[in-house]
């Protein structure tokens, strides 16, 4: 009997295994389809043809400017981006075992939108590039970018030191990353208070969220941070899993649940501050893939990790697609359609939680 019983949960799991694997190619699929789509969406009145031509650098040049240099630029910072903001969500919710922490939630986004006022408004004359039909141009193209990467470090470590007296509990990073968050955004509010009319407009622009600013120099930066931490966090799937049932049975497994916190929060975080400092503030893709996520595959991070960065890159590409289309000729600012379609959902999440505290 005990045999019979063995094989017969073995044969379930396997099958449970096989459905799992199945949706993840289903959804890996519908990813790759919707990002070949959204190549051919945009204000152009280029023919299906002529575009993918240009696409593979045939046809009319102008044509091949439009597809190579602005298009597939874009389209690849959507994915790159939705990658790394929703698995740096999914592993500050795990690390911290609160569904409500993220980079906005612990501090980081806010500490880029300082850092880049402080390179816009003191150091780069205020002006911003993009590849939109607006031009703002930056002295030195590399300021913002560097200079708000280096104040969401800036921020991560000091929530990591907060959080080291008080042996890395989950409540206290939280409530650290929300007060330095409200610190960030004050002194963000006194720079641009004693700014220029164009110093202000151009900090104000920088922080709305744009795909169109970035080109393959900085998604090959992006790509690089994004590839090592995913490498990472796959490697660490099995104490992720640990981590879920809490700290006094991870650590029976053999977890060193500080370390593990320590090493990857730090790599949420630089993937996080990666996109922000070169794309501007995009919210609530790290809230909301990792739930829509969980609905499906669990707690199991094996397949959690994967699918939450398919989710991330559909939803910032159909937010792109949204923004380039509803106007023509002009591009609204993605990190406001982010916003728009993921609060309705966060509200959501709120109250399903609530209910499930009741319940219990």
């Amino acid at each position: 009997m005990l045999n019979l019983s063995t094989i017969s949960y073995k044969e379930k799991h396997q099958r449970q295994k096989r459905k799992l694997i199945i949706l993840l190619i289903l959804i890996l699929i519908f990813t790759i389809l919707f990002a070949f789509f959204s190549l051919f969406l945009g204000s152009s009145s280029m023919k299906f043809k002529d575009a993918f031509l240009g696409l593979f650098g045939k046809g009319d040049n102008i044509n091949i400017r439009i597809m190579q240099k602005i298009r597939l630029p874009r389209v690849l910072a959507a994915i790159l981006c939705g990658i790394g903001l929703s698995i740096s969500g999914l592993i500050m919710q795990t690390c911290l075992n609160n569904p409500m922490a993220s980079p906005a939630t612990l501090g980081v986004s806010n500490a880029s939108v300082l850092g880049a006022n402080v390179a816009i408004i003191m150091i780069s004359g205020g002006k911003v590039s993009t590849n939109n039909n607006t031009n703002w141009n930056v002295f030195n193209p590399y300021a913002v970018s560097s200079i708000a990467f280096l104040f969401s470090l800036v921020a991560i470590l000091l929530i990591l030191i907060i959080a080291k007296t008080k042996n890395f509990s989950p409540e206290t990073l939280v409530l650290s990353g929300l007060s330095l968050s409200s610190l960030f955004a004050a002194i963000t509010t006194l720079m641009q208070y004693f700014a220029t009319d164009t110093q202000l407009s151009s900090a104000v622009y920088w922080s709305f969220g744009d795909l169109g600013r970035v080109g393959y120099k900085e998604i090959l930066i992006m790509l690089f941070a994004i590839l090592i931490s995913y490498i990472v966090f796959t490697l660490y799937t099995s104490q992720l899993n640990a981590l879920c049932l809490g700290d006094d049975i991870a650590k029976t497994t053999g977890v060193n649940t500080e370390m593990l916190r320590f090493v990857l929060l730090g790599l949420s975080s630089l993937v996080t501050a990666t996109c922000i400092s070169f794309l501007g503030v995009i919210s609530f893709l790290g809230l909301i893939c990792p739930h829509v996520a969980r609905k499906i595959f669990s707690n199991n991070h094996k397949y959690l990790l994967p699918s939450t960065a398919m989710f991330g890159s559909i939803l910032l590409l159909f937010s792109d697609d949204v923004s380039r289309s509803l106007l023509k000729g002009f591009s609204l600012p993605v990190g406001a359609l982010t916003a728009i379609l993921g609060a309705p959902f966060f509200l959501a999440i709120i109250f399903s939680y609530e209910r499930g505290k009741k319940h219990a």
